[in-house]
């Protein structure tokens, strides 16, 4: 079975992180990420403040469904580290993006080791990001709209990779 990792980076919306977690922890990916700004779940030995902290984890658990008691997370706020230790694993970095030069996903073969990274929710992931990956894969838009919710999309992208042959 393929190895799965995803990255939640500088998601703002505590509810796409909880879908995002229902999500991964529904196609067996081995661990999710959050990184930079995005929220998390309450975790032992937090440092956020304890209101801020509940709330949060409240948000997150309206979504999630108790995928975050199930599905191995973590929460750090520089990037650039978890990407080094996933490159040092042999993990190839691919971003879900719209951008010059990317790959349709449904051209994209997976690699047996494959950390997804999906992005701000309006914005996209940073220029400084994509330069990091080794693949940029693109979901084209077939309607008017110009891109699908971040959860949408990586509910697409990592389903076509667990399941292509």
């Amino acid at each position: 079975m393929k190895q799965l990792i995803l990255i939640a980076h500088n998601l703002r919306s505590a509810h796409n992180i909880g879908s995002l977690l229902r999500t991964a922890e529904g196609l067996a990916v081995g661990k999710i990420w959050l990184t930079g700004y995005s929220p998390y779940p309450l975790r032992e030995n937090d440092d956020r403040l304890p209101h801020e902290a509940r709330k949060t984890d409240q948000q997150i658990a309206k979504t999630a469904l108790g995928a975050e008691k199930l599905l191995e997370w973590h929460h750090e706020a520089a990037i650039e580290s978890v990407l080094d230790d996933l490159k040092q694993q042999g993990f190839v970095i691919a971003a879900l993006e719209q951008a010059p030069g990317s790959t349709k996903l449904v051209d994209f073969q997976a690699p047996d080791k494959l950390a997804l990274i999906v992005g701000r929710e309006v914005e996209g992931l940073e220029p400084e990001i994509l330069a990091e990956c080794d693949v940029v894969v693109e979901i084209p838009m077939l309607g008017q709209k110009e891109s699908f919710n971040v959860v949408q999309a990586a509910a697409m992208a990592l389903y076509h990779c667990r399941y292509q042959s």
